[in-house]
């Protein structure tokens, strides 16, 4: 008699649903980096930041796009573009999920600092977790990792309570207003999107993230004629070398390279576990931050983020 490899090594989780979570996760230390890029060239407007981020994801979409088209025979090209009313979606969902998100965030953290408004977008898995319960799941069974998540997140406040204090408040509480507006405008994309994609299983994970990023390339572009810093006073500013190479990053890699990672663990997880998971969006923004700024984080904080991982876990166990 012999035993195969799958039933000698337990196996801890199922196959999709690993993918599925180490996708989720990789989405997180992708978007983690938003919260800094403001950071990393300061002294550039906050519509030129999602301007120049959005402009870069969308020029990289279109670039994949006819690149896979080029090498895709010739009976097989449609289904790289989107019809008229795949393009109207992704238009809609790129205005919740990115150009205004993101405008949203980054006037929130130049109000209110970076720590707040990461802390408050990082309310999302709890929202998500509420609103996306499959219905064979318990209440009792999210309900750990349910607390665990809050109970990081009053720690987290309070470790940053202090900054009202040192901020000027009007400014302050605009920067948490604008922040309530970025974490609500995700929070109906991150809805929206798993439904749509899970409708949409003919659409692959890379056409969704392309069709999203061309979308998002175009309202970035609108931005930028409207509000943003003419070209000539871009390149007048110091700094506009490290600006270019922060668009660029956060455009490919938080923006794409997150969309299609995204778009995994919406197709792999329901909407609750897909949710708890952009908690590490949080963690790893925090982290980021401390390390930019060389500080180091408060005993509060680091404990919120260990609640944080904990909430984590317990939302895969509930969800095995």
């Amino acid at each position: 008699m012999t035993v195969s490899a799958s039933e000698r090594v337990p196996q801890t989780l199922p196959a999709g649903m690993a993918g599925g979570v180490a996708a989720g996760l990789g989405a997180g230390a992708f978007w983690g980096t938003t919260f800094v890029a403001p950071l990393v060239a300061p002294g550039f407007s906050s519509a030129d930041y999602t301007a120049g981020r959005f402009v870069a994801c969308g020029l990289f979409s279109l670039v994949w796009l006819l690149w896979q088209t080029l090498r895709t025979a010739p009976g097989l090209r449609r289904a790289l573009w989107p019809d008229a009313a795949q393009a109207r979606s992704a238009l809609g969902l790129s205005v919740l999920g990115y150009t205004g998100y993101y405008l949203l965030l980054v006037y929130g953290i130049a109000d209110a600092g970076a720590a707040l408004p990461a802390l408050i977008v990082g309310t999302l898995p709890v929202w998500m977790m509420l609103l996306g319960k499959p219905d064979h799941l318990r209440w009792s069974a999210l309900l750990p990792g349910l607390l665990l998540t809050a109970a990081g997140m009053a720690l987290m406040m309070d470790a940053t309570a202090d900054e009202v204090g040192t901020a000027g408040a009007g400014h302050f509480w605009r920067g948490v207003s604008l922040a309530v507006a970025a974490m609500l405008s995700w929070l109906a994309f991150g809805m929206l999107n798993a439904d749509w994609v899970r409708r949409h299983a003919d659409v692959r994970s890379t056409a969704w993230a392309n069709w999203l990023g061309l979308a998002a390339g175009l309202g970035g572009l609108l931005l930028w004629i409207g509000w943003g810093t003419p070209w000539d006073g871009l390149l007048a500013r110091p700094g506009f070398v490290a600006f270019v190479g922060v668009c660029a990053f956060t455009g490919i890699g938080s923006a794409w390279i997150a969309a299609v990672l995204w778009n995994i663990a919406s197709r792999r997880l329901s909407t609750s576990l897909a949710g708890q998971l952009v908690v590490s969006e949080t963690v790893f923004a925090l982290v980021y931050a401390f390390a930019w700024s060389g500080d180091w984080p408060a005993r509060e904080q680091l404990l919120a983020c260990v609640m944080f991982v904990a909430g984590i876990l317990a939302s895969i166990r509930a969800h095995k």
